[in-house]
């Protein structure tokens, strides 16, 4: 065999492995986006169309197998997002920022509520949700970095409290508790964001 023919037998078994792994992962994603929470391994593997024994060979356990659907997420978030101008008016920003904010959270909506019996003892999960929440803070400090200066020493309590109108935990009581639509939370999240920033504002002029 020709050092050639190796390397490409290499990079084929290392695509196929890939695509098994890829494969396990999408299957869990849309298992829970289906409601089921709590996927079994063979149910998972029926879905992928692979075997036990791969899905075990590529993830060491269920955590690992969820960590890498965490990844996953991130890389369709990432794929969607799209970076608001900060020199827009306000009202845009704020209008823009919180339709963004809902197609981003109804992404992770399904693995959030699979997530929730899980999170008080997955490391892998605390740290997705610690990204979730950094990504969303420096968002918020970008695009709204002049009205923060302005609300002057309350401006770390107006980030935190503009950040928590637009995070999973408060976008699942929108969706899941008030039972809400997109629309209506949506707007409810808008209509949060606007009032922070509104009161922050009018108190720096006051």
């Amino acid at each position: 065999m020709t050092a050639d023919a190796g390397a490409a037998r290499v990079d084929g078994r290392t695509a196929r492995a890939e695509r098994t792994r890829r494969a396990v992962v999408d299957a869990l994603l849309e298992l829970t986006t289906e409601g089921v929470y709590k996927p079994t391994a063979e149910r998972i593997v029926e879905r992928a169309g692979v075997s036990l024994r791969a899905l075990w060979t590529h993830f060491k356990d269920m955590e690992t197998l969820y960590a890498a659907a965490g990844e996953r997420l991130l890389e369709l978030q990432r794929e969607i997002y799209q970076p608001i101008p900060p020199a827009l008016p306000l009202p845009l920003r704020i209008e823009r920022f919180c339709r963004q904010r809902a197609r981003l959270l109804e992404m992770v909506a399904p693995a959030a509520r699979a997530s929730a019996l899980r999170l008080p003892f997955s490391a892998h999960l605390q740290e997705f949700r610690a990204t979730q929440n950094a990504r969303a803070r420096d968002e918020v400090v970008e695009l709204f970095g002049a009205e923060l200066a302005a609300a002057g020493a309350g401006s770390e309590q107006l980030l935190h409290a503009t950040v928590l109108a637009s995070t999973s935990p408060a976008w699942g009581v929108l969706r899941d508790d008030f039972g809400l639509d997109v629309r209506q939370a949506t707007a409810v999240m808008t209509r949060s964001v606007a009032a922070l920033l509104a009161a922050a504002l009018s108190g720096a002029s006051a």
